[in-house]
């Protein structure tokens, strides 16, 4: 009983590490997201009944695409004894006989890159590119996606749907587009890791701050995609994720409450990555061809490199976000733009502009938003105005630190008044 504990765990732990991998691969050999979604779940059902009587394999995750494979062919073979030959004909030529393709450890490695640019081919909208990928090839739950597009759930799975939907009947090819095609695709694909760290780097539910493996995952696609392509904008991204990610173990305490970034223990700073992310970063704006990545790395290059929050250049953020402004115009550039003035020339001036945001209906439902406006109130003495916009963001709140955090400063302003 012990044993058949012990392997349900294992598999538990490779389904975790390994599913969006294996779930990558099989949708390269059956050629069908819902083919192949099904062929995952049942080849970790028949791991659950084979591995404790066998045993585990030694490559479990070429055990599961093998057996994910077999499963949807054998599928296939059922149902075309009931179905008309016209009606399964095209998905049965699909699935691919390549018994040494799952075996091929670079290649099952690139399936992930492959699955990228099928999600964000130029036939599917946008917001479609970005959902569908973060749905499966990341594994984001369908309200993590939604929180990230400040978009109603309903909406987001529909868009899920319909983009599945076009790739499969538009046939779509599973590939990384050839060299001449790459730069016309690569934003989009930039904007999917980019999200896909943001869930990482700031979960955006839970009981943790963080999510390492989104995180980490993000950075491994990065570096896959600066080899891959080493554009400016590329690069500029490793350096960003890098950069923000060796803040990580100083992020959270050891009871997992947040810490703020002008609190936080700089000996815990990773130096790796903050050397890492600074050449890069060079190497971004030396090419005089960046974009907004490449500029928010260097925004994040300026906070790594202070010893100490007061002697964070807030001049040189401002003039950055200055910049960066004229390249991205989003109002959550504007609102970290105000936070910077803020630091740069007190809390009063910050205010006015983060008013200004939300007065033009920006971002009313951001938490973030509601959160700084909150802190600069407080700063400023304005108790009243400080408890609403706190008691906003707590009602926007989902991740259980934050909302510890927020509650901690709504009791330090009814200690005040």
């Amino acid at each position: 009983m012990a044993a058949t504990h012990s392997i349900h765990e294992t598999v538990g732990a490779v389904y975790l590490s390994d599913s969006r991998r294996v779930l990558a691969t099989l949708i390269r050999l059956l050629g069908d997201f819902d083919l192949a979604e099904e062929a995952l779940h049942e080849a970790f059902r028949a791991a659950l009944e084979q591995w404790p009587r066998d045993g585990v394999p030694a490559n479990p995750r070429a055990w599961l695409v093998s057996a994910g494979r077999f499963k949807a062919i054998d599928s296939m073979r059922r149902r075309k004894r009931f179905d008309a030959l016209d009606d399964v004909g095209d998905r049965a030529e699909i699935a691919v006989v390549d018994a040494a393709a799952w075996a091929d450890e670079e290649s099952v490695e690139d399936d992930r890159l492959r699955l990228i640019f099928t999600c964000c081919h130029p036939a599917l909208s946008s917001d479609a590119q970005v959902a569908l990928t973060l749905r499966e090839v990341c594994g984001l739950a369908t309200e993590e996606i939604a929180q990230a597009f400040l978009t109603p759930a309903p909406t987001l799975a529909q868009r899920v749907v319909r983009a599945k939907a076009k790739i499969r009947d538009a046939r779509i090819p599973y590939e990384v587009p050839t060299r001449a095609e790459l730069p016309e695709r690569l934003d989009a694909v930039l904007r999917v890791v980019y999200l896909v760290f943001n869930e990482g780097y700031a979960a955006s539910s839970g009981v943790r701050v963080t999510r390492q493996d989104l995180s980490a995952e993000a950075i491994r696609l990065g570096r896959l995609l600066v080899e891959l392509l080493p554009e400016p904008e590329a690069v500029g991204l490793l350096a960003l994720m890098l950069l923000h990610d060796s803040r990580r173990e100083a992020r959270a305490s050891p009871s997992g409450d947040l810490i703020l970034l002008d609190e936080q223990d700089r000996s815990l700073w990773n130096r790796d990555q903050i050397a890492e992310g600074t050449r890069l970063v060079e190497r971004a704006l030396s090419s005089r061809r960046f974009g907004p990545y490449a500029i928010q790395a260097a925004i994040a290059a300026v906070h790594a490199g202070a010893p100490d929050a007061a002697a964070t250049d807030w001049a040189e953020i401002v003039g950055l976000y200055d910049v960066l402004a004229r390249t991205d115009s989003s109002p959550v550039i504007a609102l970290n733009r105000a936070v910077a003035v803020a630091m740069r020339d007190g809390p009063a001036a910050g205010l006015v502009l983060i008013d200004a945001i939300l007065g033009r209906g920006d971002l009313l439902d951001y938490r973030l938003a509601h959160a700084a406006r909150a802190d600069l109130c407080r700063r400023l003495g304005k108790t009243a105005d400080a408890r609403t916009s706190y008691e906003r963001a707590l009602t926007l709140t989902r991740q259980e630190p934050e909302r510890r955090f927020l509650e901690r400063r709504l009791a330090q302003l009814d200690r005040l008044s």
